[in-house]
């Protein structure tokens, strides 16, 4: 089981690094004007979110249900940090969606707007971290 517990953390950080790099991206993404900056833009996010994000989460989310299968208590936080990692899969999935809208040219916010993004998955760390350590 502690060979689970590693592998789950290994890929949680894997797939956190990506929540947090791929937003800061969209942020210099939507300051961009020239072609060649957008061009190399799409291309990191592209690659960021297929190849770091995806697998990240795959295999977070893989190793989570084993620990799961074999240690399931019946507490309150785990069921709150079930909840929080499945928001934090649609937080992913909205971000795969705005990299799509930034590899067809239609993104519609401003540099702003994904600064405040690049701050949702820091809350989430934050709440589930203490779920797992303190168990309240």
């Amino acid at each position: 089981m502690l060979w689970l517990k590693a592998f789950h953390l290994i890929f949680m950080v894997t797939w956190f690094a990506g929540l947090f790099y791929l937003p800061r991206l969209f942020v210099y993404h939507a300051m961009a004007s020239d072609k060649t900056s957008l061009d190399r833009f799409k291309i990191m996010e592209r690659k960021l979110y297929y190849g770091i994000m995806a697998p990240g989460a795959i295999f977070t989310l893989l190793f989570g249900l084993g620990l799961l299968y074999f240690y399931h208590p019946h507490e309150a936080w785990l069921y709150l940090k079930l909840a929080l990692v499945v928001g934090l899969i649609i937080y992913h999935l909205y971000c795969g969606k705005l990299r799509q809208d930034f590899a067809h040219d239609r993104n519609t916010h401003s540099h702003r707007y994904y600064r405040f993004l690049n701050e949702v998955p820091v809350l989430f760390l934050v709440l589930i971290i203490i779920l797992v350590v303190v168990k309240p």
